[in-house]
């Protein structure tokens, strides 16, 4: 099998949209594990058990966007390796990936099971929740290795140019994960503990498909057990870009419990209606970050291989084309919405507050999509700790404010929503600012070192 995209010589718009399509699919499905969650549960065991679920949504990624940013710092440094031509490099920073994964996975393990039940208490759980969402928690976390195990293996492949063989991988695996589910559920009787154990077990299937596809694969990036171990200056190398990534993940993951937790001083039937919402809004959200993770991808490439036009020409390509497909996708959802809202919940007061939550969030996608293509733009160049903090400030900062003064004056749930196209518009502006400034094809330029 030979590498999928050559992304450092011919055209570049039909190779990104290539690339980009199988990398959006590949995060609706893994968003799909927690929507079949959610229908399960929603039509089986009631509003109760699916606010459970959707409550934990923040918490969940709280805790696996760090190690998701680390990833991102993988397939830089193996993007750039492989545009080098370096093999030593990509074999080192193969191997070391997949054990960071592991050993990050162990210990997100341990510490989310001892702080599982105070995280929920932070959210402002309804108590008759409270039980159900500590215990879907507390097995979903029990899956932290193979979900990051995953996560890495799949910045192994898109490094090189492959975004099928991920997908591939879930598609198996997302099928098994919905028949897992009704099975706990309907045949074996158990509620947010069934789905949950459902998830765990989906995941450990594609990150087994992947690391079989990473032993057998004949490109550059093939697995040799022998091999596994930790290299100390690609180590470094990973964090420099991953960490900042990941903490931006974090404090984003953070920013949104808090917004969680006014959203669940509403009450059980908005908590419901939010979570159902998002398992909708999230698909066009990864049609978006498809653009980001492929203009990290393709720069980073292109970066190692000193073609600095065609990075350039790759931001504007990815540009233009997450807009068109976002807005696409936003509109589809946006026209059928009630309809798709009914098969979380047919509860009617829940689908109205559900489409509301939909306009917001969509319109807000119109400025969001530039600050996550440049985002990738700096990131393909090593530059993560620049977007790192424009996205701190511009989305985390501004939903805390307005959280602490503007929800405290006005405790609705169209106030909460506010808050994303004000929040996402101003860090656009700054993100493309900070760009500007920057100047990273000039600076970075590896013919100017």
């Amino acid at each position: 099998m030979r590498e999928k995209i050559d992304m450092t010589s011919g055209t570049l718009g039909d190779k990104i949209i290539k690339y980009a399509m199988p990398l959006a699919l590949t995060g609706i499905l893994q968003q799909l594990f927690n929507a079949a969650d959610l229908a399960v549960v929603g039509k089986f065991r009631g509003t109760e058990a699916q606010a459970a679920v959707g409550g934990n949504a923040p918490v969940i990624n709280l805790l696996v966007n760090l190690f998701v940013g680390i990833s991102l710092g993988s397939n830089v440094v193996i993007a750039k390796a492989l545009g080098q031509n370096k093999q030593d490099n990509i074999s080192k920073a193969v191997h070391t990936s997949i054990i960071v994964a592991v050993i990050g996975g162990i210990f997100m393990t341990l510490t989310g099971e001892m702080l599982s039940g105070s995280v929920i208490k932070m959210l402002d759980v309804p108590e008759e929740v409270f039980p159900m969402a500590v215990k879907y928690l507390r097995v979903y976390l029990l899956g932290m290795p193979v979900i990051l195990l995953y996560n890495f293996e799949s910045a192994i492949f898109r490094s090189c140019g492959n975004t099928r063989t991920p997908l591939i991988a879930l598609i198996i695996s997302g099928v098994a994960n919905l028949f897992l589910n009704l099975f706990f559920v309907i045949v074996l009787g158990m509620d947010v503990d069934g789905v949950a154990t459902g998830t765990v077990i989906s995941n450990l299937i594609s990150s087994g498909v992947l690391f079989y596809c990473l032993l057998k694969t004949d490109l550059k990036i093939k697995v040799d057990p022998k091999k596994l171990k930790v290299d100390k200056k690609i180590l470094i190398n990973i964090l420099k870009i991953g960490v900042p990534s990941g903490i931006q993940g974090m404090i984003f993951s953070f920013a949104n419990i808090v917004i969680q937790s006014a959203v669940n001083s509403l009450g059980t039937t908005i908590m419901a209606a939010s979570s159902s919402a998002y398992n909708l809004e999230i698909f066009a959200y990864y049609v978006m970050n498809s653009f980001n993770q492929t203009c990290t991808t393709f720069v980073g490439q292109n970066y190692g291989a000193g073609k600095d036009d065609r990075c350039r020409r790759a931001l504007k390509l990815c540009l233009i084309q997450c807009f068109v497909c976002t807005a696409t996708v936003s509109g589809i959802i946006l026209l059928f919405a009630r309809p798709l809202l009914h098969i979380f919940n047919s509860d009617s007061e829940v689908i109205s507050v559900g489409y509301i939550r939909l306009c917001y969030i969509f319109f807000a996608y119109l400025f969001s999509f530039a600050q996550e293509v440049f985002s990738g733009y700096l990131r393909g160049y090593g530059v993560s700790f620049i977007p790192a903090i424009c996205s701190v400030a511009g989305i985390c900062g501004v939903r805390l404010l307005w959280i602490r003064f503007i929800f405290e004056k006005s405790k609705t749930f169209t106030t909460i929503m506010q808050v994303y196209p004000v929040s996402l518009g101003i860090t656009a502006i700054v993100i493309f600012v900070a760009t500007l400034i920057v100047r990273p094809s000039e600076r970075y330029s590896l013919a100017k070192k």
